[in-house]
């Protein structure tokens, strides 16, 4: 029977629990709406498209392809944020259902805010694009050694631009940024956690570094770059970069397989 082990202190747990209940005023919408439109003005000098760009990072299709490169650099650290998005999936579902808030433009007049892409009126707790960014950036830096980690610490900053940006674009209230940050920190821990765990039971034998477990995370960004290119995803504003990055992701997979037929030419030679 398969076990979850820890690879995390235990206090690191706590950070979750210990995010909730500091931002508790935020959720429980203390102040609101002032609070919200306070944030949203502040953001006004930026444009809008900024803020759209980096929405980008908070959906799962634009993770996968702007991670893309991870297959072939640090195949593990792809596995990490894998691991933890069924999580933060799943957290932003059962809140959204078990909740349904209405968002900021379903009780405030459209002069009073900046609104960027589709207005939305309902399902706004907790934020499923912060949710994914604090996912897979945590997930990532949590992945890293002591070293690395004093080196990458700006992606908990990105995630933390990912959350701004729902306010800035008019989305979501900061209390539900503010949740979807800790369920996303739980998630990313979460997914180390199930990370540790299968190599435990044999990394090898469970097969990420196979090159089947490696095609299917392939086909997984092979979709990403064709709903990139095909589809328009929350923001008019954001289809060139969705084009951008679904050439880097496309990079990225010829690449990979082309490594991949280099390797099994050696082996091929080598037998």
């Amino acid at each position: 029977m398969t076990t979850f082990s820890n690879p995390f202190p235990r206090w690191l747990w706590c950070l979750p629990l210990v995010g909730l209940a500091v931002t508790a005023p935020l959720w429980l919408h203390v102040r609101e709406p002032a609070q919200f439109l306070a944030i949203n003005a502040f953001f006004l000098p930026v444009p809008g498209a900024i803020w759209a760009g980096l929405s980008l990072l908070g959906n799962g299709w634009g993770v996968l392809a702007v991670t893309a490169p991870l297959l072939v650099l640090s195949p593990r650290l792809m596995a990490a944020w894998l691991c933890a998005a069924p999580f933060a999936g799943l957290f932003a579902r059962i809140g959204k259902e078990w909740i349904d808030s209405p968002r900021p433009a379903a009780l405030l007049h459209s002069e009073q805010m900046r609104t960027v892409g589709e207005v939305l009126y309902t399902a706004s707790m907790p934020s499923g694009h912060t949710t994914t960014a604090f996912a897979w950036t945590a997930a990532i830096y949590l992945a890293l050694t002591t070293a690395q980690k004093k080196r990458h610490s700006w992606l908990l900053l990105l995630a933390l631009a990912v959350g701004l940006s729902r306010i800035a674009v008019g989305a979501h209230w900061p209390g539900d940024v503010a949740v979807g940050a800790c369920l996303g920190l739980l998630s990313a821990l979460l997914g180390n956690t199930l990370l540790a765990t299968l190599r435990a039971q044999s990394w090898a034998a469970l097969g990420w570094v196979s090159h089947g477990a490696k095609a299917m995370a392939g086909m997984a960004v092979a979709v990403a770059i064709y709903v990139l290119t095909t589809q328009t995803l929350d923001f008019a504003e954001t289809l060139t970069l969705q084009h951008i990055v679904a050439l880097w992701a496309a990079v990225s997979l010829l690449v990979l397989a082309l490594r991949s037929a280099r390797s099994k030419l050696v082996a091929d030679g080598g037998t």
